[in-house]
């Protein structure tokens, strides 16, 4: 299966930086929400449509590996791809480039997220069998979508 990745836009703002000009850490993982969110609406259904069914995907794990600093203004292109997919979790990864000015990109931070599936009252839950379907069609790794007892 191809990899199907989306590519989301963020400017950085002045509040994202810290006090040494450079953007602080745990935004990353702020770009990695927005980039998912992206994808998500795009592909499967917005994370609005998701709660309203009655559940929630908390990030349960994440990795950052930084590359380079990004700063004050840049422009960065966040792209998502889902990795892999369980009938109780799913994993997306990410590359966040910064956009120079004579239009090539530079890898900045790479790393991925896992999110499983809980009700609203925390209680660990299986994706709906038409969204698991939506996102399988996306995973790049399909060997690890479904376990043997639900082929």
């Amino acid at each position: 299966m191809s990899e199907i990745i989306s590519r989301t836009k963020i400017r950085v703002l002045y509040a994202d930086t810290d006090a040494g000009g450079v953007v602080y850490h745990a935004n990353y993982l702020r770009y990695f929400e927005a980039g998912r969110a992206e994808y998500m609406r795009e592909r499967i259904s917005s994370y609005r449509s998701v709660e309203e069914r009655g559940f929630i995907l908390p990030l349960t794990e994440s990795w950052l590996r930084y590359k380079a600093p990004a700063f004050y203004d840049d422009l960065l292109i966040v792209e998502t791809t889902i990795e892999a997919v369980t009938p109780i979790k799913c994993t997306f990864q990410y590359k966040i480039y910064r956009q120079e000015d004579n239009g090539s990109e530079k890898l900045l931070v790479k790393g991925y997220t896992v999110h499983v599936a809980i009700t609203r009252e925390g209680k660990l839950t299986q994706l709906p069998e038409d969204m698991l379907q939506k996102i399988a069609r996306y995973a790049s790794k399909t060997d690890r979508i479904f376990p043997s007892s639900r082929q």
